[in-house]
């Protein structure tokens, strides 16, 4: 089990990034958020700037089908991928960049689509972390020193972007329980809890192979 790879999709104020960081310390293996954008930058030439300016943004522009045709031609060289728009090109560097890390290390990644990008691979542990909206917005409230009422409107417009992200390259609904091996409520039982019920679903995991 210590090659298992685990995915952490969130909703916005859940704490996802932080039950990721502290997986990943108690598994004592790196955990990606943020650094997915610089591993995708380096692999794929682009400046690390166009990456946080389309991080997680939904898109309008042609159909998802199109794109994923696009992408088995291969290469960041090929006349297809140049004639991409740019948040195409951005989504698919940083596909790419997750499946190589994923071949090379076992690690958490949080958000980016990774439990698509890794619906092929066995030793993948999907994760879906939610709260309801009050606690959320409380929580960012604090965290950023906003008013109660500008925090609960960040989280619901950085959910829809996440949604509108996910649901349109993935052709799958974001936080649906089908989409993953656990769905959990970080209101409920704490981020430490979170934590705890991953590592017993880990352990249950492998004492059934």
């Amino acid at each position: 089990m210590n090659h298992h790879i685990y995915t952490i999709g969130r909703e916005f104020g859940s704490g996802g990034k932080d039950i990721g960081t502290e997986l990943a310390r108690h598994l004592g293996v790196k955990c990606y958020d943020k650094e997915l954008l610089k591993e995708a930058s380096k692999q794929s030439g682009f400046c690390a700037e166009i990456f946080e300016n389309h991080d997680e943004k939904p898109t309008n522009s042609f159909l998802y089908s199109l794109v994923m045709d696009t992408y088995s031609f291969g290469g960041y060289s090929s006349a297809p991928f140049l004639d991409m728009p740019l948040n195409h090109k951005v989504f698919l560097a940083q596909f790419d960049a997750i499946k190589k890390i994923a071949e090379q290390e076992p690690c958490v990644i949080v958000g980016r689509c990774a439990d698509y990008a890794l619906a092929d691979n066995l030793n993948c542990i999907n994760v879906f972390i939610h709260a309801d909206l009050d606690y959320r917005a409380e929580r960012i409230s604090r965290k950023m020193n906003l008013p109660l009422n500008k925090a609960r409107d960040m989280v619901q417009k950085t959910d829809k972007h996440r949604a509108s992200y996910y649901n349109y390259y993935t052709s799958k609904k974001w936080g649906d329980a089908r989409s993953y091996h656990l769905t959990l409520d970080s209101g409920k039982i704490g981020e430490s809890g979170c934590v705890d019920l991953i590592l017993d679903y880990r352990e249950r995991m492998s004492a059934r192979k």
